[in-house]
């Protein structure tokens, strides 16, 4: 069975994002998916998923 993880990133920056890699990649979770969420009013983006998937018995 495949299980999912989704951590939700409110300060988008490389920091946090390699963050969120690193930690769970180590925890034996592989990477899925990244979303970005942008806002009309800018270019950077206000919130990031980054999706994480396992195999479990």
């Amino acid at each position: 069975m495949l299980q999912y993880k989704v951590v939700e990133l409110g300060d988008v920056t490389d920091e946090t994002i390699e963050e969120a890699l690193n930690g769970l990649t180590a925890q034996g979770w592989k990477f899925d998916t990244l979303q970005f969420a942008m806002r009309d009013s800018s270019r950077r983006p206000a919130m990031a998923f980054v999706i994480f998937t396992k195999e479990v018995d």
